[in-house]
C-alpha cells in the first residue's frame, strides 16, 4: 500500500503539480530523457537510497527519509532553479536513475550529481545524463560546478574524469575538520576553458 504522503492529491493540487513540473526543463540525449521528478518515481528513488547502493551518500536511508530527500530535490527547482531530474530511457520510458545540479546544506558550490538503479549501470547512461546536466548548468550561467565524490567510489571517480573534471586539492582542504573531511572535490572546467 502506498503511503498517503507518496500519493498525488486529486483535482486542483494535481493540476498545479503538473503545471509546476512542466516548468522544469526537459533535456534529451541520444538514449535518455531528463525530466522533472514525480511521486511515481519514488520506488526507483527508494531502490537506490534505501539500499546499500546509497552507501556513498550516507545511506541506506529509511523510505521516509528518502522521500524527504526527493521532496527537497524537487523543491530545489522552485527555490533555486536547480535540482535532480529523473533519467528515463527515451525508448520505453523506464526510470534509469537520477541526475542533476544540486546544492545541499553542506555543499559550498553547485554540485553535479547522479545515482542509477543497478540494472542501468555500466551502459553509459550516467555519462550521457551528466553531460547534458553539466551543459545545461553552464548555459544557465552557474559560476562553478563540482562533483563531491567519496574517493572509494571508483565508478563515480571515473565518471567525473570522463566528463573532464579534475580533483581540486584546495577545495578539498577547505573541508578539513568538518563532517565531509576526506571528500574528493572534482571541478568541472568551464566550457571556454576546456581544451
Amino acid at each position: 500500500m502506498i503511503a498517503a504522503h507518496e500519493m498525488v492529491l486529486p483535482g486542483a493540487p494535481a493540476a498545479l503539480a503538473r503545471h509546476l513540473s512542466s516548468l522544469v526543463p526537459t533535456l534529451e540525449t541520444a538514449r535518455t530523457r531528463l525530466r522533472a521528478p514525480r511521486l511515481s518515481d519514488m520506488d526507483a528513488w527508494a531502490e537506490i537510497l534505501c539500499t546499500d547502493r546509497a552507501r556513498w551518500m550516507d545511506g541506506p536511508m529509511s523510505r521516509n527519509d528518502a522521500f524527504t530527500e526527493l521532496a527537497a530535490s524537487a523543491g530545489g527547482w522552485m527555490l533555486r532553479g536547480v535540482g535532480f531530474w529523473a533519467v528515463e530511457a527515451r525508448e520505453g520510458g523506464e526510470v534509469l536513475g537520477f541526475a542533476g545540479v544540486n546544492l545541499e546544506p553542506s555543499d559550498r558550490e553547485p554540485e553535479l550529481g547522479f545515482f542509477l538503479r543497478a540494472a542501468a549501470e555500466g551502459r553509459g547512461y550516467a555519462t550521457e545524463a551528466c553531460a547534458a546536466a553539466r551543459d545545461w548548468a553552464w548555459a544557465q550561467g552557474l559560476p562553478s560546478l563540482v562533483s563531491y565524490v567519496d574517493p572509494e567510489n571508483l565508478r563515480s571517480v571515473r565518471l567525473a574524469e570522463r566528463l573532464g573534471a579534475r580533483r581540486d586539492p584546495e577545495a578539498e582542504a577547505s573541508y578539513a575538520g568538518t563532517p565531509d573531511d576526506g571528500v574528493a572535490v572534482y571541478r568541472h572546467p568551464r566550457p571556454e576553458l576546456a581544451g
